[in-house]
């Protein structure tokens, strides 16, 4: 019986800089959360908004996530997995249905659930997760925002655009870029040549 489910998702895997970062979140039984969405497809001012009622319309939530030297060492899928696992983890209520967006699960030896494709867009638990992951991240980044403000972390979150790949090209990366990222690795390369 598919009783007391968490919802799964992500924030961050196409970055070059910074963690991954994921949400697990169990909803109150007849919470009604207007708003819910894919996170990508909601304005910041709307996250920040929903992200408040999200934790408010809760029983449980968590979120984890794993380091640019661990998405560098293992990979972004394995350490997207890793992050996610963090936070469900880090409910500390009984649950007995995971639901993951995506189209792999890969916690069938731990959990009982499913992946769901587009789960973002259609499942309240995983729209709920999508936003909390969205918004932890972005906080994440305007903190590293203040610590590297040659890079505008606060505008471009990360994320290639021509912004930032101008601003690694002038700077170089820093310690929170992705090592193993196209965009990051030649200008790596480049300085050990």
């Amino acid at each position: 019986m598919k009783n007391v489910i968490v919802g799964v998702d992500e924030a961050g895997r196409g970055p070059l800089a910074g963690n991954v970062y994921a949400a697990a979140v169990i909803l109150k039984k007849d919470s009604v959360i207007h708003g819910l969405n894919d996170s990508k497809k909601l304005s910041e001012k709307k996250r920040n908004e929903l992200f408040d009622k999200i934790i408010n319309n809760s029983i449980a939530y968590s979120i984890g996530f794993a380091t640019n030297d661990e998405i560098d060492r293992i990979n972004i899928l394995q350490a997207t997995f890793l992050a996610m696992k963090r936070a469900l983890e880090g409910i500390k209520i009984n649950f007995n249905y995971v639901l993951i967006d995506g189209n792999i699960f890969p916690f069938k030896d731990i959990y009982i659930g499913e992946a769901v494709v587009r789960g973002d867009t259609s499942i309240k638990e995983i729209m709920a997760a999508s936003i909390l992951a969205k918004v932890s991240r972005d906080n994440y980044m305007q903190e590293l925002d203040r610590i590297y403000p040659v890079y505008n972390f606060g505008v471009h979150k990360g994320y290639p655009t021509s912004l930032h790949k101008k601003l690694i090209k002038q700077y170089g990366p820093c310690p929170v870029h992705r090592k193993t990222f196209k965009g990051v690795k030649e200008y790596i390369l480049k300085k050990t040549n």
